[in-house]
Formats: C-alpha cells, sequence, structure tokens
C-alpha cells in the first residue's frame, strides 16, 4: 500500500496554481506523473500524492519541473478566481474513483493522439521525400530526351547536307558526261557509228570488271564459341598496379557489413520510439535539464549510432561529458559537431558558437589555455557582441599573461 505525501505546499494567483511536492530522495526516473483538468497524480514508489482539484485547470498549458528532491507543477486556471482550497472535500470513494479512471483515461487518449500524430507526420514527410525524388528524376529524364532529341536533329541534318552533296556530285558527273558526248557529236562520224563507240567502250569496261572480280570463297561452317569471364566484384577491368587498393576496400566493406548487421540484430530490441533518433534527441535533453547526464549521453549515443550526421547530438553529448569532467571525449564530440557544421552558413552559426564554446571551456579545464582562447575567439568573431563571451575570453588572456610573467 502506498504511502500519501501530505507535506506538499500551494500557492495561488487569480490565474494560476503554484504546487511543490517533495521527492523523499526518489531519482527523475522513478517519479510517474498524470495529470488532466481535474486530477494530478505524482508516484514515486513507495509514496503516493494525489489531488482531486477543487476547479479544472488548463492541462495544456501545465507544466513540471523535477530537480534538487522537489517537484514544481505550474497549473493555470481556466477560470480567473481564488480557490477557497486546492482539493475537494469530498470522502467518497466512489467519486474519486470514478475521477480517477476518467483521467487515466484522458491520459492514455492523449499519448494515442500523439503517437497517431507523429506517425502521420513521419508518413508525409516519407511521402513529400517520395514525391521530391520522383520530380527530380523526372527532371533528369527530360534533359536526357532533350539531349537526344538534339542529337537526332543534329544527326538527321548532317545527312541531309551529306545527301545533297552526293546529289550535287551526281549531277556534276552526269553534266560532265553529257559535256563529252556533246563534244563527240561535233565530230563528222555519223549518228549511228558514235553510238556504236559509246557501247563499244561501255562493253570493254564492263568485260574488265568481270575479268578482275574475284572468285569468292563458299559460307564457313557455323558453330559456337565458348567464352568464359573471370568472376569480379568490381565493373572495371582488373589492373594489376591497383589489386593492394581493391583488396583493402574489399576488406573494409566486409568489416562494415559485419558492424551494420550487429548493430541491427542490437536495434530490433528497440521501439519504435527509440529507433527514432528526433525523439532520442528531446530524451536526452530532458535528461540533461533533470540532471541525468549520464542518461542523456546514453540517449545522445543512441541516436548517433541511428544518424551520425547530426551535429546537435555530438555538440549535446560534449555538454554532458563536460558535466562528467569527461573532458577528452567532449574535445571530441565537439570537433566532430563543429566539423558537420561545414560550410558555415548563418543558419548554423549558434550551433557553432555553443560547439566551439564547449570545447574551449574542456581545453581550459584541462588547463591548455591556449588552445581555449582560440575557440572562445573563434565563437567572438561569430557572436562580437555577446558579453559574456568577452568576459570570460579575457580572464584567459589574463591567465596566459600571468603564466608568461
Amino acid at each position: 500500500m502506498p504511502l500519501h505525501v501530505t507535506d506538499y505546499r500551494w500557492s495561488q494567483t487569480d490565474s494560476t496554481i503554484h504546487l511543490s511536492v517533495p521527492l523523499k530522495g526518489a531519482t527523475v526516473r522513478k517519479v510517474d506523473i498524470v495529470s488532466t483538468e481535474e486530477y494530478l497524480k505524482v508516484h514515486f514508489p513507495p509514496f503516493l500524492f494525489e489531488a482531486f482539484l477543487f476547479e479544472p485547470v488548463d492541462d495544456d498549458r501545465s507544466t513540471a519541473r523535477i530537480g534538487n528532491g522537489v517537484a514544481v507543477f505550474t497549473l493555470p486556471k481556466k477560470t480567473c478566481k481564488v480557490w477557497e482550497r486546492l482539493m475537494i472535500t469530498t470522502d467518497d470513494k466512489e467519486t474519486k474513483k470514478e475521477i480517477r479512471e476518467r483521467a487515466l483515461l484522458k491520459q492514455q487518449q492523449k499519448l494515442s493522439a500523439e503517437s497517431k500524430q507523429k506517425g502521420e507526420k513521419q508518413q508525409a514527410e516519407k511521402k513529400y521525400a517520395l514525391e521530391t525524388m520522383m520530380k527530380l528524376e523526372k527532371e533528369e529524364r527530360d534533359i536526357i530526351e532533350k539531349m537526344k532529341e538534339a542529337e537526332r536533329e543534329k544527326t538527321t541534318a548532317e545527312l541531309a547536307a551529306w545527301q545533297l552533296r552526293q546529289k550535287q556530285k551526281a549531277e556534276e558527273a552526269q553534266q560532265k558526261q553529257n559535256h563529252q558526248i556533246q563534244q563527240a557529236g561535233s565530230t563528222d562520224i555519223p549518228g549511228n557509228r558514235l553510238t556504236d563507240i559509246v557501247k563499244n567502250k561501255q562493253d570493254h569496261r564492263n568485260s574488265k570488271t568481270k575479268k578482275i572480280q574475284p572468285q569468292l570463297p563458299p559460307p564457313r561452317r557455323s558453330g559456337n564459341i565458348a567464352v568464359t569471364f573471370t568472376p569480379r566484384v568490381f565493373p572495371t577491368a582488373l589492373r594489376e598496379s591497383l589489386v593492394p587498393e581493391e583488396e583493402e576496400w574489399l576488406k573494409k566493406q566486409a568489416e562494415a557489413r559485419r558492424a551494420v548487421s550487429a548493430e541491427v540484430e542490437e536495434l530490433q530490441d528497440l521501439s519504435e520510439e527509440e529507433r527514432n533518433h528526433d525523439w532520442l534527441k528531446q530524451k536526452g535533453d530532458k535528461c540533461f535539464t533533470n540532471g541525468d547526464y549520464v542518461g542523456a549521453v546514453n540517449a545522445y549515443s543512441l541516436g548517433i549510432r541511428l544518424n551520425g550526421k547530426i551535429p546537435a547530438l555530438y555538440s549535446n553529448r560534449a555538454a554532458c561529458h563536460l558535466k562528467l569532467r569527461n573532458l577528452h571525449k567532449a574535445i571530441e564530440d565537439s570537433s566532430k559537431a563543429l566539423d558537420l557544421l561545414t560550410p558555415a552558413v548563418p543558419a548554423n552559426s549558434a550551433a557553432r558558437v555553443r560547439a566551439s564554446i564547449r570545447r574551449g571551456s574542456a581545453f581550459c579545464r584541462l588547463q591548455l589555455y591556449a588552445e581555449g582562447l582560440q575557440d572562445y575567439e573563434a565563437a567572438l568573431k561569430i557572436d562580437p557582441h555577446n558579453e559574456a563571451l568577452q568576459e570570460d575570453a579575457q580572464i584567459i588572456r589574463d591567465i596566459l599573461q600571468g603564466s608568461a610573467g
């Protein structure tokens, strides 16, 4: 049977209820909160706090913060007036049971709606990506068709020009032959005699052509030639000079496939939400806000395994390592985030400032003040009007000048 918490504190204004519940040493992970318009439950075994609220509150704008061994709730009222008390005074168990069941049902419906909305959003994103890809492929096909059409038109024009040249040559040859016949006809040879001479010349050329034409050999017998090829992974021909490089590449690909298959087997046990890097980032941010830095590192690390191209995961994990004093890991994650934040554009300027400050802080804690000053000055180039950055950079300069003196 749970122990009911009675040493809570609350205050109110005309529009808001402020409630503080002591957690009695419970960690953030063990706290279960259910909140609706008329019911609030905070369960951290073996303790339980239940509040059957005096008036309905706006659950959509309600907030809860957990830290320093206490849970603080801000509950906006639906009607602006002063409450006589925090909870209803009835001792009717059936009424309380009905309110409790109604609250749990609303909580389940809310979670189901959020899950459905998230699934619809993911489906819409996939549909948009597919439509964009199909559009790009269609544009690429249109470009290729235009190139083919231009090449066909060019070839047709060249063929027409060649046919025109051949026709002109044939006309010139015919004109030349007619001219020769006209010159021969201007002599005193009778017409029949001239025709016989031309015919004799043509017969002489035809007989000469027949004598020169060689005898063609008989056709060969048909048959099949078997051709075999050496099996090869690469589509290009084998070059002996590249054999070591190809073997090294194949070795790396095999290792990568083994690593991916092992990782896929590990990720099969995860839920659908735990396979979403955006959900993991939000979970890591919440753990960091609640002071659970180890849990935040685990969430960010799983998100990086799912998608290692998101700079915010590395930068946020660097902040967790700073809190845990894993300074070398903080430097490594900050450097990876800065590598992913290239090229430098206005859209990622704030992220580059955060990553530079986190790496600079890690260097300074390792007493590498010169390297830390470089990162702080890089952040100042992006945000030169930041007074806090200017003060920190001046402190590091004073430390370097004092050590040099």
